[in-house]
């Protein structure tokens, strides 16, 4: 998994815990957490099939013995 697609997962895990504790609370703030956990979480999957594609592409052009 890339750096970048791991750090997103983390910071959209711990908007999940944040936006729980926010919600726990009676607090309206989770609701920017929610959205944060949902930037995030796209971001994760644009940098993993991002990475996904730049091996099959590196395989593609790579030539064969």
């Amino acid at each position: 998994m890339p750096r970048l697609a791991l750090y997103a997962l983390v910071v959209c895990v711990l908007s999940v815990a944040a936006a729980v504790v926010a919600f726990v609370q009676g607090s309206l703030l989770g609701i920017v957490w929610v959205l944060l956990a949902g930037l995030t979480s796209n971001m994760t999957w644009y940098y993993v099939r991002r990475a996904k594609a730049q091996k099959q592409a590196e395989v593609a052009v790579a030539p064969t013995a």
